[in-house]
C-alpha cells in the first residue's frame, strides 16, 4: 500500500489523507493530466533524487504539449520535491509522482477555464518488475494493443491519457502469464513496453529504436551514454517482431523498470533465457550511476 507523511498540492505541504480532489476534477472525467515518475536512491551521502532537472523540464514540456499552463517555475517545482522528500524523511528509496492536472469548476471538452492545479506525491518503492527480474529476467508478450498513433495523440507527452492502452497491454500480458508487454508501433514494428524503453543485442551491437512512436526516456537517454562510456558499439534502428525474437540479449529501461532483463519474449528464450552478459555490465553501471558510485556522472543526483 502507498504511505507517506505529506504530499506537496498547490504550493504547500498537507497531510497524506487531506490530500483529496472533487469528483468534477477535470482531469479525472478527460484525461489531460501530465505527470513524471522520478526516482530518489540511498547513497552514501543519503537520499539523492536522479536526473530531477531533466525529469522536471519533461514535465513541463508536456504540459505546454498539452495546453496546461503550470502555475509553477521548474525551479517551484524541483524545490517543491526536495521539500516534500526532506518533509516526508523515507529510510529507503523513494518513487516521485509529480502531475499537473485540471481542477474542478467547469465541465466539457473545452478545457481553458478550468483551474489547472499540481501535486507531488512520493512514497518508498522498491524495483517495479521485481527483485528476481532483475537478476534472471522477465517474460514478455507482444500485445495485440498498438502504441498510440501519433496521427491521433501527443505521444511526447508524458501525458494521462495516452496510457490507457498501456494499462489494457499489461492486463493482457499478465492475463496470459506474462509479466510485461511489449507493444509495437503503427507500422508494425517494435515501439516500447507499456512504461519502457526496449534494447536489444545483436552480435555485440546495443540496438534501441528511435523515438519516433515512444517517449522521449531520460532512462534510455542514461543508459545510451554509458554504454558509449563502455566501448559498446550502439545503433538506432527499427527493429522488427522476429528480430526480436533472435536477439542475443534484451532489456527494458524506465524509471520504474530501472534496467530490467528479458529472458523470454513470446515464449522464445532470448539468447540463453537469462539475463546476458552486456545487459548485466550496463546494469550494473546504471546502479553505480544512480547511487552516486560514478563520479563522472554525480551532477545527475540532487541530495536531499
Amino acid at each position: 500500500m502507498i504511505k507517506a507523511d505529506k504530499i506537496w498540492l498547490d504550493g504547500r505541504l498537507v497531510d497524506f489523507e487531506d490530500a483529496t480532489l472533487h469528483f468534477l476534477t477535470h482531469s479525472l472525467h478527460y484525461g489531460n493530466a501530465v505527470f513524471e515518475g522520478t526516482r530518489a536512491y540511498k547513497t552514501d551521502r543519503g537520499l539523492a533524487i536522479f536526473r530531477l532537472e531533466d525529469h522536471t523540464k519533461r514535465l513541463l514540456e508536456s504540459a505546454k504539449i498539452t495546453l496546461l499552463n503550470c502555475p509553477f517555475s521548474q525551479k517551484e517545482l524541483e524545490d517543491a520535491q526536495v521539500e516534500l522528500l526532506r518533509a516526508n524523511d523515507f529510510k529507503q528509496n523513494a518513487y516521485i509522482r509529480p502531475l499537473i492536472f485540471l481542477g474542478e469548476g467547469v465541465m466539457g471538452l473545452y478545457h481553458a477555464k478550468a483551474p489547472v492545479r499540481v501535486g507531488i506525491a512520493a512514497w518508498e518503492w522498491g524495483t517495479y518488475l521485481g527483485e528476481e527480474g532483475l537478476e534472471k529476467g522477465i517474460k514478455v508478450k507482444i500485445s495485440s494493443f498498438v502504441r498510440n498513433s501519433v496521427k491521433s495523440c501527443m505521444g511526447k507527452a508524458k501525458a494521462s491519457a495516452n496510457y490507457l492502452n498501456s494499462q489494457l497491454a499489461k492486463f493482457e500480458a499478465i492475463d496470459a502469464g506474462y509479466e510485461e508487454a511489449l507493444m509495437l508501433d503503427e507500422e508494425g514494428f517494435i515501439a516500447e513496453g507499456t512504461g519502457e524503453c526496449f534494447f536489444i543485442v545483436k552480435n555485440g551491437v546495443l540496438i534501441t529504436p528511435p523515438n519516433d512512436f515512444s517517449l522521449k526516456s531520460i532512462t534510455q537517454d542514461t543508459v545510451l551514454r554509458l554504454a558509449g562510456d563502455l566501448g559498446i558499439s550502439i545503433v538506432r534502428q527499427r527493429i522488427s517482431r522476429d528480430e526480436v525474437y533472435t536477439a542475443d540479449e534484451a532489456f527494458f529501461t524506465g524509471t520504474a523498470a530501472e534496467l530490467t532483463p528479458i529472458r523470454n519474449i513470446d515464449a522464445r528464450a532470448i539468447g540463453n533465457g537469462t539475463r546476458g552478459v552486456l545487459t548485466k555490465q550496463l546494469q550494473d553501471a546504471y546502479f553505480d550511476v544512480v547511487y552516486g558510485r560514478n563520479a563522472k556522472y554525480a551532477s545527475m543526483l540532487t541530495h536531499i
